[in-house]
């Protein structure tokens, strides 16, 4: 009975998914390619933005004095940021532009009495030294982010600015930034974004943040300026970046309606035809979350809102009639489809489940260029953007793996909009602790090994595991170094020994 069950219906059904794989797999390698081929035209003929845009520094006018500076609004959303509030604060009151021509808006949601009184004190002493910094609060926590920046774009005062600066409470933006943003704005009128690129203060602090390192470095220097390049869109970062107050009016502003409020708002600007560019040399120091729990809410925020934007967004993207064919076949392809939707569940099913259960049907025959060589050449043209970071490849290989897990269950509930579909934690950030003695103070004491436990990781290690030995004394290929490496990066993962 088992036998026939096995030979008819088992075999078959893992037969039609390792063929659905290969073919999924196919697809990343040829958008993994063209991404990396429109980078390499980047840099072999140097199309860097100042070469495609029009950019000119803005000259002091004696006679106009600091009128022919736009008027440039700075929002700080912040919930709780007793770490880096001050960072934040003071690189945005630093910033290199005329005191007349500059707001700069504190969107505080704090919950903490002490915290609240704090960034308060924090914004009168700036004010005394001349800065317009307005202090912003509001009765409740609706739409989290995305409601506190809605809630900031009521007040009178933001209607004489041109252009909007966003910085989340963990960002430094160096003195030029502006000055280096804007000329793109005021000198191309069909732009609306201009779009910094993330350096992590915390790489060095840990394993955890070395691989995240790897993974966003890659999304810069790839993804979105490709994205620039080719299209002229990308998803915007929901920091470090510099809108034209025009556009997003045309769009309607800031949504709730999922938490990738950032991408939301890039989306419907895209499709009124405006543009965006990503300067790759303009950066803006941030910080990586250093703890496992808060880098897995932080990915599975990341994973579930761009899946339920894109629940949302399909039919009005393909009903859209202000841009042609081709850019609304690459952001619902490309841009939602195979990276918000597809990396995550073919990288978890194949590699964590399919590839594992191969074990079982010595039958069922997986070409090698699926599980080498494929994997190899994304993997290489993914680690070359953080090559001081090389050597950790395999590290880096195995721990995404493991976080396609999570990001396969936030890509299901936003596609699904299950319970936690508008789930916001916020990401802890250290800010200053991280470079002195009072780290430790900043951690919450473990009342025991069992609270370090990732039940779904301690799961998937032990299958893993049972199917390395089982390859190991059944089989007759090395699949089993594999699936040993990959138990082992779950179980790590599993017994909480992953971060600071």
């Amino acid at each position: 009975m088992w036998n026939s069950t096995r030979s008819v219906v088992i075999v078959p059904v893992f037969e039609f998914l390792v063929a659905i794989s290969l073919i999924i797999s196919l697809l990343i390698f040829i958008e993994s390619v063209y991404i990396n081929l429109v980078i390499l035209y980047v840099k072999l003929f140097n199309r860097k933005p100042e070469k495609v845009y029009k950019w000119e520094a803005i000259q002091e006018d004696m006679e106009l004095a600091h009128q022919n500076y736009p008027m440039v609004l700075v929002q700080i959303p912040m919930y709780n940021e007793r770490e880096v509030f001050e960072l934040s604060i003071g690189a945005a009151c630093r910033l290199t532009w005329p005191l007349d021509r500059l707001i700069v808006q504190v969107l505080d949601d704090s919950t903490d009495p002490a915290i609240m009184e704090m960034v308060s004190m924090e914004c009168a002493k700036w004010a005394s030294k001349g800065i317009n910094i307005k202090y912003e609060r509001r009765d409740n926590r609706n739409g989290y982010k995305a409601g506190a920046l809605k809630h900031g774009m009521k007040h009178k005062y933001v209607a004489q600015c041109d252009y909007l600066a966003i910085f989340d409470a963990d960002f430094q933006p160096e003195p030029d930034y502006l000055q280096r943003a804007i000329p793109f704005l005021i000198h191309n009128p069909e732009l609306a974004l201009v779009q910094a690129r993330w350096r992590f203060v915390n790489a060095n602090t840990c394993l955890l943040t070395r691989m995240q390192e790897m993974s966003l470095n890659y999304h810069f220097m790839a993804e979105q300026q490709s994205g620039s390049t080719r299209h002229a869109f990308f998803g915007f970062n929901g920091t470090a970046g510099v809108w034209r107050l025009a556009a997003m009016e045309e769009a309607g502003g800031w949504k709730d309606r999922t938490t990738v409020e950032d991408m939301d708002l890039a989306v419907r600007v895209g499709l009124l035809n405006w543009k965006f560019v990503f300067i790759n040399d303009l950066e803006v120091k941030s910080e990586l979350p250093s703890k496992f729990k808060a880098f897995r809410f932080q990915q599975h925020r990341w994973s579930c809102g761009p899946a339920n934007l894109f629940r949302k967004m399909t039919m009005e993207i393909i009903h859209n009639k202000r841009v042609k064919i081709w850019k609304k076949f690459y952001v619902i392809y490309s841009f939602f489809f195979l990276r918000k939707i597809v990396v995550h569940l073919f990288t978890f099913f194949f590699y964590c489940v399919i590839l594992p259960t191969s074990v079982f049907f010595p039958e069922v025959k997986i070409p090698i260029w699926s599980t080498l060589y494929v994997p190899s050449i994304i993997t290489l043209l993914n680690a070359i953007a953080t090559l001081r970071s090389f050597y950790l490849v395999v590290f880096w290989v195995v721990f995404e793996n493991v976080m396609a897990m999570h990001r396969t269950k936030g890509t299901f509930i936003g596609l699904f909009e299950g319970g936690r579909v508008n789930e916001w934690v916020v990401t802890e950030k250290l800010g200053d602790a991280l470079k002195t003695e009072l780290l430790p103070e900043l951690r919450k004491p473990r009342n025991g090994f069992l609270d370090r436990v990732n039940a779904k990781e301690m799961m998937m290690g032990i299958y893993l595991l049972c199917c390395a030995c089982y390859d190991l004394a059944f089989g007759n290929a090395f699949l089993y170094l594999y699936l040993f490496l990959q138990a082992a990066a779950f179980l790590v993962s599993g017994v909480g020994f992953v971060g600071t």
